[in-house]
């Protein structure tokens, strides 16, 4: 998946090509899980085309917020 901003108003888009098939399926069902929202799919020739926006992102960055938090807990905890 690869965000950038697009377009006159800026905007925060996500995409990831894959194969046609249960691999998209899983990826749209991975991102829906992960964030909420269910990313936009489309077939592009013989891929499918995930699209993700903004919210998406933001979801996505609630797990890198914990990150630092789970580190830490790992590391106190730890019996080495």
């Amino acid at each position: 998946m690869t965000f950038g901003r697009y377009g006159k108003i800026n905007a925060v888009m996500g995409y990831s090509t894959v194969g046609a098939g249960e691999d998209a399926e899983r990826l749209a069902a991975l991102i829906k899980a992960l964030t909420g929202v269910k990313p936009r799919m489309r077939r592009v020739g013989s891929k499918i085309k995930i699209t993700c926006s903004e919210k998406h992102l933001e979801g996505f960055a609630l797990y890198a917020e914990l990150y630092e938090a789970i580190r830490r807990w790992l590391e106190e905890t730890s019996r080495r």
